[in-house]
């Protein structure tokens, strides 16, 4: 199930629903090096994800992202990393790693969101979820290409974070190579 090439795991799923905490607490437990792709655009940009969609537009993020996935891609080996919601288009994503769909549904989302203790900065920081309108169909049309992506698809609405950690170390220990 792996992807022996650079054992890689790629989180990839909707803005919010827990990419970047499970790829924290996967991190801490299998002691692998971390890396999240909108901080690696972040850094390259030197400013906020937010400030790249207002002043450059969607299109030239989407082309930052592609930067980022080539550099993966080559450069970075036996590593978790977490996504942007929309970087699962990248043309290369197999090539970088297991790819990991963490799936919930959109309410148990907003829900995950809205409980946060910093619930309003979660929201404020995902541009494309301030029109909730226009998320739900996003959530809705990207659903299934999440789907057709993964090697492997992970249901989280509900769980715990350490259940979920625990499942992707099993996954992780069975298939070592």
């Amino acid at each position: 199930m792996l992807n022996p090439k650079n054992h890689n795991i790629v989180f990839i799923g909707f803005m919010g629903v827990g990419k970047g905490t499970i790829a924290r607490a996967l991190i801490q437990k299998t002691k692998r090096m971390g890396l999240d792709t909108d901080d690696l655009i972040e850094s390259m940009e030197n400013r906020k994800i937010k400030m790249i969609f207002e002043t450059e537009g969607e299109a030239y993020f989407r082309k930052l992202e592609k930067k980022t996935a080539k550099w993966l891609e080559k450069s970075v080996k036996n590593a978790i990393i977490s996504t942007g919601g929309g970087f699962f288009k990248v043309a290369n994503l197999e090539k970088i790693g297991t790819v990991v769909y963490l799936k919930s549904s959109f309410e148990g989302i907003l829900k995950r969101l809205q409980e946060h203790e910093n619930a309003e900065l979660k929201l404020a920081k995902r541009p494309l979820l301030t029109d909730f309108t226009k998320a739900k169909a996003l959530f809705n049309e990207r659903a299934p290409l999440y789907e057709a992506k993964a090697d492997v698809i992970i249901d989280v609405e509900n769980r715990k974070i350490k259940e979920i950690v625990n499942d992707l170390a099993t996954l992780l220990k069975t298939n070592k190579h």
